[in-house]
């Protein structure tokens, strides 16, 4: 008997069963349909929450000043901490895993007028490059550059909430509107994003001006010394170099303030970096635990296909004994009963990712809620599809076809498949 010849006898026989062979079909189908969507949920989750991540600042470090808990260089313990104007600058050749060390200082409730409205926004003053690491990006104009920041040129960049309050839909860029009295020109807005954090209030809803206009126009009010800004803002040049940046600027402060850098309180970070691992070591374990339920479901439909083939065995005796009785080798028997197993599963197998794959491609069409960025079906997952279909093809099989196999003819012949 020819390969060609197994093919379209073992097709001829699912055909006759056709009620079995789809019900058998349809457990393993669903096997793959659960370990693709489940897999791609939880992808989809993580890559929600690194989106959001984004939205804030990715991979960044703001270091807030407290008190210290610990005694150091004679000073007693409670004293408060308050970063100066010049530590950014002090710092930087003191940390050299760190890309950026940058000042921020903002004030509340400031009192900002355009010609045709007023508000009360927060203003917050930085350095050029706080645009990248807190993600503002730029709708129309531009953001400040380090020229107008040395220069403390009165300009300013605005939230998309802020442009709207002071202009509404008139145009803002090139305008000019007065910050506590003083006049500053509007030289860029802000496009309107998403953002489920912060530690002052949501971006959209400021005003940003250079650093240099900030710390004369608007500097700490009392009784905050004035000299002093409100956090740091800290990013390494990799991934790989974070820890050793958080340390380094960890050190830096302690010198310049007098307290032992292993005291977290003196100088509480809000380590974004730490918090993206936390929610993706999460997301990976919820990824995981939903897969192995889909693998676990596979492995079902493999089980039934086994006791499908075993009754199919127990069925079609008589004709295993009259094939082996015209010839046909054990071998031929093997390979007629793994072919029918291996068409059953890789054809469901097929028609399931088929299938996930669609409802992935709608699903994604629909509006997402902010944690979730859709169905991420990936070709990883569908590696592992294969993989495990072509195990439980191979194990569904291998047991009933070689029952089959050790079939003798002439017993065969006189069995009575109700007997």
């Amino acid at each position: 008997m020819t390969f060609r010849d197994l093919i379209a006898d073992t097709i001829q026989t699912l055909l006759a069963h056709k009620m079995r062979a789809g019900l058998t079909m349809f457990g393993l189908m669903w096997g793959v349909v659960s370990i693709t969507l489940m897999t791609a949920a939880g992808d989809g989750l993580r890559e929600g929450q690194a989106k959001v991540a984004r939205q804030f600042g990715e991979n960044i470090a703001i270091v807030f000043p407290g008190r210290t808990s610990l005694q150091a260089g004679g000073e007693r313990a409670g004293k408060r901490q308050m970063w100066t104007i010049y530590d950014h600058e002090l710092l930087a050749p003191q940390c050299p895993s760190c890309e950026f060390v940058l000042p921020e200082l903002t004030r509340g409730a400031v009192a900002v007028r355009s010609d045709f409205n007023n508000a009360t926004l927060l203003v917050s003053g930085s350095q050029p490059p706080y645009q990248r690491l807190r993600y503002l990006p730029v709708a129309e104009g531009r953001y400040f550059s380090w020229e107008d920041d040395r220069a403390g040129r009165r300009v300013a960049f605005l939230g998309s909430n802020a442009r709207k309050q002071l202009f509404a839909a008139r145009e803002a860029v090139g305008k000019t509107i007065t910050i506590a009295g003083r006049p500053f020109q509007v030289i860029g807005v802000m496009e309107e994003k998403e953002q489920d954090s912060s530690y002052d209030g949501r971006d959209v809803n400021k005003v940003f001006i250079p650093f240099g206009a900030m710390i004369r126009d608007l500097p700490q009010p009392p009784p905050l010394p004035t000299g002093t800004v409100d956090q740091l803002l800290v990013k390494a040049w990799s991934l790989d170099q974070h820890e050793a940046c958080i340390a380094e600027v960890r050190r830096g402060l302690g010198r310049l303030h007098g307290f032992d850098p292993e005291d977290k309180e003196a100088a509480a970070i809000w380590d974004t970096v730490k918090e993206s691992r936390a929610f993706g070591t999460m997301a990976d374990g919820m990824k995981y635990f939903l897969g192995a339920m889909g693998v676990v479901t596979l492995l079902l439909g493999g089980i039934g296909t086994m006791n499908v083939m075993l009754v199919a065995v127990r069925e079609r005796t008589r004709e295993i004994g009259l094939r082996k009785a015209v010839g046909a080798t054990s071998r031929e028997i093997l390979t007629m009963f793994f072919l029918e197993t291996a068409i059953i599963v890789f054809v469901s197998g097929g028609l399931g990712m088929a299938f996930a794959h669609t409802v992935c491609h709608f699903v994604n069409k629909l509006p997402m809620p902010q944690f979730f960025a859709g169905l991420w079906a990936t070709w990883e997952v569908g590696a592992v599809c294969v993989g495990l279909l072509g195990a439980v093809a191979f194990l569904s099989a291998l047991y009933p076809a070689r029952k089959a196999a050790s079939i003798d003819p002439i017993e065969a012949l006189r069995f009575e498949a109700g007997g």
